[in-house]
């Protein structure tokens, strides 16, 4: 009795043996390489351009809420195309919190003279402005200290509190750029108060 279990014993250790260099043998012999990149569909299967599709982006690096480090400064341009798109102007400094986010129309981009008299360029000519105008967009001159100068006078639309925060920091960074309508505005942040404000629009 006891040899014969001993044989099947061995046999099945044997089979199971013989099952392991199978898949080994297998796997090893395998044409499919596992770490295979992703290869992108063709043109003709990619998804149409939607709202938020990005056409194009600009960046730049500038102190802004804190003096001793550099914030990061995004334009980004979305949508299906370039005239009809919006520009999203997002700042966020070096602990990657936002401290703005706004939404622009494209043809804010576009200069005055092209505004007042849309017949002066054709669509391709204003597509080429706009994107010209983003990386303007972040100029080093568009970055103003002090925030507010000795001389200005406080704006009607700007609250009591933030003004005189804002002139008892000589060191506050303004960034002026223009917004919706062609507007003129400045953005500064106040670190008294902890938050970021348009003292002109």
């Amino acid at each position: 009795m006891k040899p014969s279990f001993l044989l099947l014993a061995t046999a099945a250790l044997l089979l199971q043996l013989s099952a392991c260099v199978t898949t080994d043998r297998e796997s090893g012999s395998s044409t499919k390489d596992p770490r295979t990149t992703y290869v992108p569909p063709a043109p003709s299967e990619r998804s149409r351009l939607t709202n938020n599709s990005v056409l194009n982006t600009v960046r730049a690096t500038h102190a802004f809420s804190d003096p001793n480090s550099q914030d990061n400064f995004v334009l980004q341009l979305r949508g299906t195309r370039v005239l009809n798109s919006r520009a999203h102007l997002i700042v966020t400094n070096s602990a990657g919190d936002t401290l703005r986010h706004e939404v622009l129309p494209a043809h804010a981009l576009l200069s005055e003279k092209v505004l007042t008299d849309p017949a002066a360029a054709t669509m391709r000519e204003k597509e080429i402005a706009i994107l010209k105008s983003m990386n303007n967009f972040f100029s080093p001159k568009n970055f103003v200290q002090p925030a507010v100068p000795a001389s200005a006078e406080q704006p009607a639309e700007v609250d009591t509190q933030i003004w005189k925060a804002l002139r008892e920091d000589p060191a506050t960074v303004a960034f002026d750029y223009t917004g919706a309508g062609g507007a003129e505005r400045r953005l500064a942040y106040i670190r008294k108060l902890g938050k970021t404000v348009v003292i002109s629009q």
